[in-house]
């Protein structure tokens, strides 16, 4: 199983219209009903006001590769230019 962790940091105050705009485009219900998705969720840091965490697991490495050519992620490529300031990325397989 492949798991991806990212840390976005979100501009001046868009931490919520961030996530809002995920879930009014239905993306976050999109990615969980593809092939392999086993987990998907967004966790905000109660320390670091700007700071969303997202957790994905994915049963192989070859369905998250699908995953990030989907039409639903090119919205959040869009959505993530208007509000993420900065993004970390660390991903495993077990």
């Amino acid at each position: 199983m492949l798991k991806i962790y990212v840390s976005y940091y979100a501009k001046a105050g868009c931490r919520e219209q961030f996530l809002r705009e995920i879930y009014e485009n239905g993306i976050a219900q999109a990615v969980r009903a593809e092939d392999g998705c086993r987990k998907y969720e967004y966790h905000c840091s109660v320390d670091d006001v700007s700071k969303v965490l997202l957790e994905e697991a994915w049963d192989t490495k070859q369905q998250q590769v699908v995953h990030c050519s989907q039409p639903h992620m090119d919205k959040l490529r869009e959505i993530k230019g208007k509000y993420i300031e900065n993004t970390e990325l660390f991903e495993t397989e077990e």
